[in-house]
């Protein structure tokens, strides 16, 4: 039958009204608001990532034109360009941020996002951190300074591995140093963290060798070591080398006197030497290899974050109305995972992103469109309504 409600509608369906309730009285986001709500606010920072909506007047007008289908969304008239300007400028950005852990942690409970595409023998928690600098100019956010002439934030993610979404999450100026990121989340002993050598920090090193926690890294081109172990390199032609180590440099020998592993691994790729450490001394050299390799997976998530979703324009200049944005980003990329994990079409994220666009207005049932988008919908419905004096209804 004809679906009574548009695909964007029934997106709207996975915030539940008394839960983001909750969520807006514990902030108080909507405290001396004189009849804008913070569920008008969110619609329209959604349809601004989801319609690639480029400014405040596209956001308004797009909404505008939808007249008739907004009831469906929950909100009687689409806002006006001051009113959501000025709501992003002062409402509180850590609305959304718990109400992106909030969906997170619904969607893995009920086990929604998908499973690790590679699989690996153990059963240690895989984690990567990485960061991605999104250039701003200097000269509208001033308060974002980095360079002399440049401007720019950093979104810091730790990428679990289980279903490639964050476990953690950090907004800062592009100025902050990513090595000052890495200690603020807490791990679990038996987690293995992959990241690059911009995080190569000896004391965090330490820190989680003595509670546990191991790492994946890439080894500094300065380090200054001892070999204290040769092994036999795993029977693959990428690894040259297998060596326990210790530091000996000045202060890196103080800062962190664990042993450590020193891993050579020849990347066919680009025809070079990629040299790893690891505070792991039982695993494979070959395993040791694939984890760090899988750390290309936090790559693929920054670039369907800034591809698909608006955060390399603003529609704001204020540091809360940028959060804003970028945390209604990840709750819409959370969306297009939940779909991805839905569907049985065989759609690339690509793909979904722009299809979902082109018909978030039209009136499909969910899941159906997911599973057969170019199926044409019927024309009428299925059973005529009875009329009185008419009999009994007909089929068509």
């Amino acid at each position: 039958m004809i679906k009574g409600s548009s695909l964007f509608s029934q997106l709207l369906h996975h915030f539940p009204r008394n839960e983001f309730a909750r969520l807006v009285a514990k902030h108080q986001a909507e405290r001396r608001s004189k009849g804008f709500s913070c569920w008008t606010q969110l619609v329209s920072m959604l349809f601004c990532h989801m319609a690639h909506a480029d400014s405040l007047r596209e956001i308004c007008g797009g909404l505008s034109c939808c007249i008739g289908k907004l009831r469906h969304l929950g909100i009687s008239k689409a806002p006006n360009k001051s009113t959501l300007s000025y709501a992003n400028q002062h409402r509180p950005a850590a609305l959304y941020e718990e109400l992106f852990w909030t969906m997170l942690n619904r969607f893995r409970t009920s086990g929604g996002l998908g499973h690790r595409k590679r699989k690996f023998r153990f059963k240690n928690k895989l984690l990567s951190l990485d960061s991605t600098t999104i250039s701003l100019c200097l000269s509208l956010f001033p308060w974002a300074k980095f360079r002399r002439a440049k401007g720019g934030v950093k979104v810091h993610v730790l990428l679990d591995h289980d279903d490639y979404m964050p476990s953690f999450a950090l907004i800062t100026t592009a100025s902050k140093h990513d090595r000052t990121v890495a200690g603020k989340f807490d791990l679990k002993p038996g987690s293995i963290v992959a990241f690059d050598r911009a995080y190569n920090d000896y004391a965090l090193f330490s820190s989680w060798t003595a509670r546990g926690i191991y790492f994946v890294s890439r080894q500094k081109e300065n380090a200054v070591y001892e070999v204290i172990e040769k092994r036999r390199p795993a029977l693959h032609r990428f690894i040259i080398s297998d060596e326990v180590i210790k530091l000996t440099g000045p202060k890196a020998q103080e800062k962190c006197p664990y042993p450590l592993r020193r891993i050579v691994v020849w990347d066919r790729e680009n025809d070079r030497e990629i040299v790893l450490l690891t505070n792991h001394l039982e695993f494979g050299s070959s395993t040791i290899a694939a984890v760090y390799k899988d750390r290309w997976e936090i790559e693929i998530f920054f670039k369907t974050l800034k591809q698909h979703l608006k955060v390399r324009t603003f529609i704001g200049t204020s540091e809360n109305a940028l959060r804003i944005q970028i945390w209604t980003a990840l709750i819409a990329l959370l969306l297009l995972k939940y779909l991805h994990h839905l569907s049985k079409f065989g759609w690339s994220m690509s793909n979904l992103a722009t299809m979902l666009r082109l018909n978030l207005f039209t009136y499909r049932d969910l899941l159906e469109w997911l599973h057969n988008p170019f199926d044409h919908p019927p024309a009428l419905p299925l059973v005529q309504l009875r009329l009185p004096g008419f009999g009994q209804p007909q089929t068509v």
